[in-house]
């Protein structure tokens, strides 16, 4: 049946209400856990039938391994999964993800909420194939020619978190702008028009040895300007590199335009190349690890929160430990504000790669419990649990929430979230992006750690990227 389901007779009445469990796969950390306890807190179903969402939560650094392996032994164990944006494709071809556009068209709610929906989480979380998010937007994010399949369980993107206490300092600042003729950003406003040049500067500024003076105190160990994703494992590496690309006219392959979208000469591009001897450049200032390509978003959230570097560029996923003076050591004096971007045709681009996560439905659930996880889907992205879910230190995609007058209030780092939603640009979503991100990986964490060169690495990225998607016949 696709869920646990018994008729249970309703006392004085005709009417049989259904007991019905909808089992979820879903990383274990707070968006999820905050959706189970609310669930359970406040989840009616409109149908009269007793629902209940039961989350199994998994280790994210088991989490692919588990619902893969879930999804292709035929158990058929959940109906709703979280899954990454770039995984759709995979179990979309595999027929383990469902199609939601007769819903769609049948339900003026599910309508709704697509049109209320951020474009660039439509065209990131929801079409296969990919739809790019400017064209989404054109047709007001809903069209029935486009194929849906996920809505946003926890949306995210990166930006900068910074030491107010630095940044702000009378007298830091005066000798920043002995050295560089500019002041320090100290207010989150001022973080809008910084570059990757600025940046350099902070990193330089700030990297200080032990035994030197930083806002006045006697450092006690070295202290370092900047950090930001250069890791090997999972996609860390790739998730900021990718941002360099954009912004300096470069890209990715382009699927929404295959197979008539070239490898060779993009991906190894003069605009990449330029973009990713940046990124190499302004690694010089940040924690040695660094160097050892293990420096995840995890790693320099953690010695940030120790007090050992300046800024950095994390996730808003990972914000809130950050502010928590019982987990960190700058709740106090940390604020946040736009990620650099770099000057490209007259105008500060700050293209960044999507974060965050859809969920979506399973196929082989049957009738009822697909209207009953369809009802879950629109509780969850109903306008007051998405405002309880930001409020508890999450995200929301709908635009009537990102607009309403005290968003940017219910969270610090808030309106630099709404701020760089419309920058936000996804990676691949057909099923060879595993091979193409593992290969991928290997290459820049080569260049990293000082093994090839920038122009190296691209090459034989995309040497690789353009044998294995002619093999798979994504290109002419």
């Amino acid at each position: 049946m696709g869920a646990l389901l018994s008729a249970t007779i309703l006392a004085g009445s005709a009417v049989a209400a259904e007991d019905i469990t909808i089992r979820m796969a879903a990383p274990d950390w707070g968006p999820t856990r905050f959706m189970q306890d609310h669930a359970n807190e406040t989840y009616t179903a409109p149908s009269g039938n007793n629902v209940k969402l039961e989350i199994d939560f998994i280790p994210w650094p088991n989490f692919f391994d588990r619902v893969n392996a879930s999804l292709n032994s035929g158990e058929q164990k959940y109906q709703i999964l979280v899954s990454d944006s770039q995984w759709l494709g995979t179990f979309i071809e595999a027929g383990h993800f469902m199609k939601l556009n007769d819903h769609i068209a049948e339900d003026a709610e599910l309508q709704a909420i697509i049109k209320d929906l951020h474009p660039a989480l439509v065209s990131g979380y929801s079409t296969y194939p990919n739809v790019p998010a400017d064209k989404i937007a054109e047709m007001g994010n809903y069209a029935p020619d486009v194929n849906y399949y996920g809505f946003p369980q926890f949306p995210d993107n990166y930006f900068t978190y910074y030491r107010n206490d630095l940044f702000c300092d009378e007298g830091e600042n005066a000798a920043f702008k002995e050295k560089y003729g500019s002041e320090l950003p100290c207010a989150a406003e001022d973080w809008d028009s910084v570059t990757w040049d600025d940046w350099g500067n902070f990193g330089e500024f700030f990297t200080r040895k032990a035994g030197e003076t930083l806002a006045g105190q006697m450092l006690g160990s070295d202290f370092y300007g900047i950090a930001y994703q250069a890791g090997k494992p999972l996609d860390f590496s790739t998730m900021q590199i990718n941002a360099f690309f954009w912004q300096w006219g470069g890209g990715i392959w382009d699927e929404a335009n295959e197979p008539n979208a070239p490898v060779l000469g993009v991906v190894n591009s003069d605009e990449n190349v330029a973009g990713f001897e940046r990124y190499l450049e302004l690694l010089n200032y940040a924690p040695p690890i660094a160097k050892t390509g293990q420096m995840g978003i995890f790693e320099i959230q953690d010695l940030y929160m120790q007090g050992k570097i300046a800024a950095i560029i994390d996730w808003a996923a990972l914000a809130a430990p950050v502010v928590d003076p019982a987990t960190s050591q700058v709740a106090d004096v940390t604020s946040f504000g736009m990620m650099p971007g770099n000057m490209l045709n007259g105008t500060l681009d700050r293209s960044a790669n999507l974060g965050g996560q859809p969920f979506v439905l399973t196929t082989w659930n049957d009738d009822l419990v697909v209207a009953e996880a369809l009802d879950l889907v629109k509780w969850w992205l109903s306008e007051d649990t998405q405002i309880a879910a930001v409020k508890a230190g999450g995200q929301s995609g709908l635009t009537s929430v990102l607009e309403n007058p005290d968003y940017d209030s219910w969270a610090p780092w808030n309106a630099t979230y709404r701020k760089s939603l419309p920058w936000q640009k996804d990676l691949w979503h057909v099923p060879e992006m595993f091979e193409m991100l593992t290969q991928q990986q290997e290459e820049f964490d080569r260049a990293i750690t000082g093994q090839v060169s920038a122009r190296e690495a691209l090459d034989a990225v995309a040497e690789f990227q353009d044998e294995l998607l002619r093999d798979a016949d994504r290109l002419q």
